[in-house]
């Protein structure tokens, strides 16, 4: 991480805040308080904007610099609105391919994860505000421009995402190793949300007893799963096969 990531101290980020930078997340020292932290809190709630109580411990670790026990990571991006993007993409006359990642956190597979969605036509990726990664300059810089391109929803309840993506006609496909299902059993020539979990907890319980499908991708190795950057390009480029057998317009 860079000094062009970060703004640090109380002042500093409550005049970005007003500045309308593009601010992925707040970090505050837990027990930090006082009438400018007090105002600071204002401005993140009335904005939207992620915070986060942290551990001195961590704050250190971006900078050693006087951060006054506030650091504002910025975003490379700007977010988008599901609710706003996926009637759009209606509009537009397309058939909606999404991808959801729920809880990655690793810059490498997440930049990996966009670049294929661009180049396989996905119309937006969706992550959560929280317990996910952050969508700064080393991000962009892994997806190759590819998070430039592709829309980035964040949002801050995942399991309303999910049912309104549900409401609005997509089949909700859960990719798991939990799954009895192969990956090519299911029907991707509809509206479809692929939702990809976190490598060491996989996808939320509540969110994969939501999913309509349930799918896997065999393994006859010795190790039990795949990168989930990988797994994700295979979910792809399979919706992207059978869209096009179907003689579907991909993009």
């Amino acid at each position: 991480m860079t000094d062009a990531d970060y703004i640090y101290g109380v002042r500093a980020v409550i005049e970005a805040i007003d500045a309308g930078r593009r601010i992925d997340k707040v970090l505050i020292k837990r027990d930090l308080g006082g009438n400018l932290v007090s105002e600071l809190m204002d401005k993140i709630t009335s904005n939207g904007i992620v915070v986060q109580r942290v551990p001195l411990e961590k704050l250190n670790r971006i900078t050693r610099n006087n951060h006054q026990g506030v650091v504002a990571l910025l975003s490379a991006v700007s977010y988008y609105n599901i609710e706003d993007l996926i009637p759009e993409l209606v509009a537009d006359g397309r058939l909606p391919f999404v991808v959801i990642l729920d809880g990655i956190t690793d810059v490498r597979n997440f930049g990996a994860i966009a670049r294929t969605a661009e180049c396989a036509g996905v119309d937006a990726l969706i992550i959560p505000s929280a317990g996910s990664v952050t969508v700064g300059a080393d991000a962009v810089k892994t997806s190759a421009g590819a998070l430039l391109r592709v829309p980035v929803c964040r949002v801050r309840n995942m399991a309303h995402a999910v049912t309104y993506l549900e409401e609005k006609g997509f089949s909700l496909v859960a990719v798991s190793e939990k799954a009895d299902h192969n990956y090519t059993q299911g029907d991707y020539t509809v509206p479809t949300a692929l939702i990809m979990g976190a490598e060491d907890k996989g996808i939320s319980p509540h969110i994969f007893k939501a999913c309509s499908t349930r799918v896997s991708i065999p393994m006859f190795g010795h190790i039990g799963s795949l990168n989930v950057s990988v797994a994700a390009g295979i979910m792809m480029y399979e919706v992207v096969r059978q869209r096009l057998e179907a003689n579907m317009e991909v993009i």
